[in-house]
C-alpha cells in the first residue's frame, strides 16, 4: 500500500478540501452516487475513461474520508453499493456550484484547455 513520505499542510480549508478531493474522479463519484448511481458497475459506466481500479481506488478513499458508505450484500456473487453519508451530502451543493459556474465559462475554459493541450506557440482555432 502507499505510504505517505511528507505530511500534508492541514492548516487551510483550502489544504484540507483539496486532501479529500484530490484524485480526477472523485468529485465525479460523489456526484454520480448522490443521483443514484450505487454499483461500481453502473459507476464505471458513467465513468468509461477510468478504469475500475482507480474507481475502487478513489471510492475507498472517499469512504476512507467518510463521505460514502459502503454495503456488502451477503449473496454470491457479492454484490456491493454505495451511499453517500450525511457528511458526503453536504458536498453536494458546492459540487452544483462548481458545475455551475464551469458551465458559466464553458468557452473560455474549453480555450484555455485547448491551448495548453495543443502548445501555447501553436494558433488554436478558439470556440466560440
Amino acid at each position: 500500500m502507499y505510504e505517505r513520505k511528507i505530511i500534508p499542510n492541514l492548516n487551510c480549508g483550502l489544504d484540507l478540501i483539496g486532501e479529500v478531493l484530490y484524485g480526477k474522479w472523485k468529485i465525479r463519484l460523489l456526484w454520480f452516487i448522490n443521483e443514484g448511481y450505487k454499483r461500481p458497475s453502473e459507476l464505471q459506466r458513467k465513468i468509461p475513461d477510468a478504469s475500475r481500479r482507480v474507481l475502487n481506488i478513489q471510492l475507498k478513499e472517499l469512504e476512507e474520508h467518510e463521505l460514502v458508505t459502503r454495503k456488502i450484500y451477503p449473496v454470491v456473487p457479492p454484490k456491493v453499493e454505495y451511499s453517500l453519508t450525511e457528511f458526503g451530502k453536504t458536498l453536494i451543493p458546492v459540487i452544483a456550484a462548481l458545475g455551475q459556474w464551469s458551465d458559466e465559462h464553458e468557452t473560455r475554459l474549453r480555450n484555455v484547455i485547448l491551448k495548453q493541450i495543443v502548445g501555447s506557440d501553436l494558433d488554436v482555432p478558439l470556440i466560440n
